[in-house]
């Protein structure tokens, strides 16, 4: 299907009905439920069809204002990058990587590092093994690109697929390079401001050079602008931002990356986007934050999640939506369109209400301090007090001391950080949503979200008379260590 090219000049995407762009309310409600039934947890979902928002919903406490982590969905926007700079001139996707980066060359590069050029990095076929990330994060003089540079490259570029975020990396290093900008100061004015994208945040290297391969942050809405400028090839407004060719080259398959027909993770890698099954193609973070397009069917859908079964998510869809998505006509009837009304209205992920009322463990462990022993979270003491409504946690450490207000089986806005433990930290001011409830007489259970991220983290303190045990668990993360048990007298 050609997609249909919408003209505006308002910041946000025109709404409509689900009918009314040819999707009937009951599938969309089913879709939700099958989420529901797989116990997957979304933070935010946007259906846009031929160019209109068909449904959107976000998940309390998530809501439409929030930045979420993107991970590595942030490649595509460094490939956009790329494009652009092909398109003024600044580069090549056939020039050299090493051609950028004199200065950091290995006097004798070998042939395969010699062979490298800016369409490996971008499709994924650099040549290496394993992903460079290991030799950049450990670089101790903080040059990621000298790390990279100086990292074998055992195959011949082009010839073997690695998902590999150090060199998503080196592409925005390269743009900082050719243009003279940071990564995101160079997409501002070219690609996020025609868009109304305002809010895009990045994280950058030792160096300050922005990571490329992860580190941004972006509302649903500007997930689903960007879906919807590749839909339609390139032209937003009225205006060509990114050619036709380039948004074909980037979204096609470049090379192999798997045999599994029922994975969308074996479909095909383009320029830092996958191939999916049922001709549609997406970019995706870590935890379930997808851009899914689907020319086809003229159709973009955002989402932002907490989860590890990304394919469960991506299932959901194929099962579910894609059958309605005809050029058939939808009429909804009545109880139909306002159950899904109803349904998008009340999605939430609640808080655990366990035992509401421990009225007598409360009052005997209300304010008393527990000194902890030595931990990597370097914390030296935690004390509980106890109101009305709320229960406020003073955690001290070397630097001072941060209160956790968690409302008592309600959600309670807030600011922390993430716990070691917890895959890229980012920042010390992080908002949260915090609740706490009574497992057991003795065990109180906190959980704590951090709303503009995939984590949340459950605390169970076990209050043993003058002895207290903190057990501690991240939702998802890539790899262990969970944060640590904490121990500590009173």
């Amino acid at each position: 299907m050609e997609a249909i090219i919408i003209t505006r000049t308002e910041l946000r995407l025109p709404r409509t009905t689900p009918e009314a762009v040819g999707i009937p309310s009951a599938v969309i409600a089913s879709l939700l439920d099958a989420w529901r039934k797989s116990h997957l947890e979304l933070h935010s979902m946007m259906i846009v069809r031929h160019g209109q928002v068909a449904a959107e919903g976000w998940w309390a406490p998530y809501s439409p204002e929030l930045s979420h982590m993107m991970f590595s969905f942030s490649k595509s926007f460094t490939s956009t990058a790329i494009g652009l700079a092909a398109a003024e001139g600044l580069l090549s996707l056939d020039d050299a990587v090493i051609s950028f980066f004199p200065e950091v060359t290995p006097q004798e590069p070998s042939a395969n590092l010699s062979a490298m050029r800016v369409r490996h990095l971008l499709m994924m076929g650099t040549g290496h093994e394993v992903d460079t990330m290991q030799y950049l994060a450990f670089a101790e003089d903080g040059d990621w690109v000298r790390a990279f540079v100086q990292a074998p490259v055992e195959r011949e570029p082009g010839t073997h697929f690695v998902y590999n975020s150090g060199a998503t990396y080196m592409l925005s290093a390269i743009i900082q390079k050719v243009s003279g900008q940071k990564l995101l100061d160079y997409l501002q004015p070219r690609l996020l401001d025609p868009l109304g994208i305002t809010e895009a945040t990045w994280e950058a290297c030792p160096r300050g050079i922005h990571t490329g391969g992860w580190g941004m942050t972006l509302t649903t809405e500007s997930i689903a602008k960007f879906g919807q400028l590749y839909l339609q090839r390139g032209v937003w407004d009225g205006k060509r931002i990114l050619s036709e060719a380039w948004v074909d080259e980037a979204t096609s398959k470049h090379i192999n990356n798997g045999d599994d027909e029922a994975s969308d993770w074996a479909q095909g890698y383009g320029y830092q986007f996958w191939r999916c099954r049922h001709g549609a193609y997406r970019g995706d973070g870590a935890f379930g934050q997808f851009c899914i397009v689907l020319p086809e069917q003229d159709t973009v859908i955002a989402l932002t999640s907490g989860t590890n079964d990304m394919q469960g998510v991506l299932d959901g869809i194929w099962t579910h939506l894609l059958p309605a998505l005809t050029d058939e006509s939808s009429a909804a009837t009545a109880e139909d369109a306002e159950a899904l009304i109803a349904k998008l209205a009340s999605l939430t992920l609640e808080p655990p209400r366990l035992n509401p009322d421990e009225a007598s463990t409360e009052s005997k462990v209300n304010g008393k301090r527990y000194t902890l022993e030595e931990n990597s979270m370097q914390l030296t003491a935690i004390t509980v007090r106890f109101e009305a409504d709320a229960a406020l946690v003073t955690y001290e450490s070397s630097e001072g001391e941060f209160v956790l207000r968690c409302g008592r089986g309600e959600w309670a806005e807030g600011r922390g950080i993430l716990p070691q433990g917890a895959p890229f930290q980012r920042g010390h001011n992080l908002r949260m949503m915090s609740s706490f409830t009574w497992q057991e007489p003795d065990k109180l259970l906190i959980t704590a979200r951090y709303i503009e991220t995939p984590f949340y983290l459950a605390s169970e303190f076990q209050f043993n008379e003058d002895e207290l045990v903190v057990q501690q668990k991240v939702n998802v993360s890539f790899m262990p260590p969970e944060p640590p048990t904490l121990h500590g007298r009173s």
